[in-house]
C-alpha cells in the first residue's frame, strides 16, 4: 500500500540524526513564533513530538528511547503548557523537551541515557523502574545544572535548543532535582479547593513548610500546583497576602510569595487573550465562561489587594481591563446594525422572488444578542457598563417594534413578500427569545401563526 505524504514525512524525520531534528524543532518554533501559516510548522513539530514520545507506527518495534523519555519528563506534566510563546513562572513549554532530551542523549549525561534505554528494555518490578527513572532524573538535572551555571558559554546553550529552550532548560533540570519533594507536597494538599479560605491557606501554608520548596526556582511550581486545584486560580493571590501579613501591595510585593499574584495577573491576561481571540472569530461558545472568569479575577484582585493604579500589578490589571474592554466593545457596536439589515421592513416591490435570509447569519446575530446579555452582567468591572446598557435597551425597542410590525406584514397581499417576510418574522422571534425570554417569543410565534392563517382564509 502507498505511503501517505504524512507517514513518508514521518519517516523522513525519524532518519534524521538528533541534530538535525532539534535543528527542525527551532526553526518552525520561531516560525510560529514570527506569526507564519502555522499549518505546516503545526504538522513537522507534532511529527516531532511523535517521534519523542513513540507514538509512530513502528515504536514497538524500535528501541525504547521514546518510553525513556516519557519517564524521564513525567515529572515535569503538570507545568507542561502547549505554547511557544510567553510563559509565566512556574510552567515549561512542551516543545523544549525534545531538545532537552537529544541533547542528553548526544551530550549531557550519554552514558546515563544509554544505561536506562537498555535498562527498560528488560522487565523489572515497578519500584525498581521507579529509583532507575529517579537515578536518571537526577543525572539529567546534574547535567543541567553543569551547562547552565556555565552561562557565558552562549554557544553550549545553542547547541541545546532555541531561546525558549535556554529560558525552559534551568526550570527542567530545578523540578527533576526537586521530584521528591513537588510529589510529597502534592500528597499534602487537598484534592481540591473550592474556595481558598483560612483553612485552606493554612493548609497550603504548612505543606509548604518545605525549606527545598521555598526557593525563588521552585515556588512558583510549587504555587501552580495549588493553582491547579483551586476552582478560581486568581484566589492564589490570598496565599500571598497571608503570607506578608497585609494587603499591601508594597509589603506583598516584598515577599517571595508576590510571585503568585503576577502568575495569577498573567493568567487571566492569558484568558483575555483567548477572550479576544474568539470574539475575533466570532466564537461566542466559551464567552460567558472567559468573561466570568476574567471579570471574577478582576473584582478579586482590586478587592482583596490594595493595588495602586501607577504601579507595575496596577498598570497589568488597568491593561487586561482595556484590552478586553476595547473588544467588547467594537463587537457590542456591531450588533444593532446587524439586526435592523435582517430585519428592515422593505417595500414589496424590492423584494425578488428569489430573496432569502441567510439562515447562518441569523444564527450568528443570535449569538451577538446574548453575548450582549451576557456582557450585561460583567459590565461594570470591564469598563463596558454604558454601550452595554444602551445596546441592550435599543436592541430591545428596535425589535419589539420590528417584530409587531413584520408580523402584521404578515397579512399582506404579495405571496413573494410574504414568504421573505415569514424568514424575517422567524429571525426577529428568535431575537425576541434572547431579549425577552421565550414566554414573549411563543406570544409572537402564536400572533404571526394567526396573521398567516388569517391571511389564507381572506385568500
Amino acid at each position: 500500500m502507498a505511503q501517505t505524504s504524512t507517514e513518508r514525512l514521518r519517516e523522513y524525520l525519524a532518519q534524521l540524526p538528533p541534530s538535525a531534528q532539534a535543528l527542525l524543532l527551532r526553526e518552525f518554533e520561531r516560525a510560529l513564533a514570527r506569526g507564519d501559516d502555522p499549518a505546516v510548522a503545526n504538522l513537522v513539530l507534532g511529527e516531532l513530538r511523535k517521534i519523542a514520545r513513540g507514538s509512530g507506527p513502528d515504536a514497538a518495534g524500535a528501541p525504547r528511547t521514546e518510553d525513556a523519555a516519557r519517564l524521564l519528563f513525567a515529572a515535569l506534566e503538570p507545568f507542561l503548557v502547549d505554547t511557544n510563546g510567553a510563559i509565566r513562572p512556574g510552567q515549561i513549554r512542551r516543545a523544549s523537551l525534545l531538545p532537552a532530551w537529544q541533547w542528553l542523549q548526544r551530550e549531557g549525561a550519554v552514558e546515563d541515557i544509554r544505561e536506562f534505554e537498555a535498562v527498560l528494555a528488560e522487565p523489572m518490578p515497578a519500584p525498581e523502574r521507579d529509583r532507575r527513572v529517579r537515578g536518571v532524573q537526577l543525572a539529567a538535572a546534574e547535567a543541567i545544572e553543569r551547562v547552565v551555571a556555565a552561562g557565558g558559554d552562549s554557544r553550549a546553550l545553542a547547541r541545546i535548543g532555541g531561546p525558549g529552550v535556554a529560558e525552559d532548560l534551568p526550570a527542567i533540570g530545578a523540578v527533576l532535582k526537586a521530584r521528591d519533594a513537588l510529589d510529597g507536597f502534592a500528597g499534602r494538599l487537598p484534592r481540591s479547593m473550592r474556595v481558598l479560605g483560612d483553612s485552606q491557606v493554612a493548609a497550603v501554608q504548612a505543606a509548604l513548610n518545605v525549606p527545598s520548596l521555598q526557593t525563588r526556582q521552585l515556588l512558583p511550581f510549587a504555587l501552580s500546583m495549588v493553582m491547579a486545584r483551586l476552582a478560581t486560580p486568581w484566589q492564589i493571590v490570598r496565599l500571598a497576602i497571608a503570607m506578608a501579613a497585609s494587603d499591601d501591595e508594597l509589603r506583598v510585593a516584598a515577599t517571595p510569595y508576590g510571585i503568585a499574584v503576577s502568575m495569577a495577573i498573567h493568567d487571566l491576561a492569558r484568558i483575555g487573550g483567548i477572550l479576544r481571540a474568539d470574539i475575533k472569530r466570532g466564537r461566542f461558545d466559551n464567552v460567558p465562561d472567559h468573561l466570568k472568569t476574567v471579570h471574577d479575577g478582576v473584582r478579586g484582585l482590586r478587592t482583596e489587594l490594595d493595588v495602586r493604579g501607577d504601579s507595575a500589578w496596577g498598570r497589568q490589571i488597568a491593561a487586561i481591563r482595556v484590552d478586553i474592554s476595547n473588544a467588547l466593545q467594537a463587537e457590542i457596536d456591531s450588533v444593532p446594525g446587524r439586526v435592523r439589515r435582517l430585519l428592515r421592513q422593505r417595500p414589496d416591490k424590492d423584494i425578488s422572488a428569489h430573496a432569502r435570509i441567510d439562515p447562518i447569519e441569523v444564527d450568528e446575530t443570535v449569538a451577538l444578542i446574548d453575548f450582549v446579555a451576557v456582557c450585561r452582567t460583567y459590565a461594570s468591572e470591564l469598563a463596558i457598563n454604558e454601550v452595554t446598557l444602551r445596546t441592550f435597551s435599543d436592541l430591545q425597542h428596535y425589535v419589539e417594534q420590528a417584530t409587531e410590525t413584520l408580523v402584521g406584514s404578515l397579512r399582506g397581499d404579495d405571496a413573494r413578500a410574504r414568504a421573505f417576510r415569514r424568514m424575517q418574522v422567524d429571525a426577529a422571534i428568535r431575537f425576541c427569545g434572547v431579549l425577552f425570554g421565550n414566554d414573549y417569543a411563543s406570544l409572537m410565534r402564536r400572533a404571526a401563526e394567526q396573521a398567516a392563517a388569517g391571511e389564507r382564509k381572506t385568500g
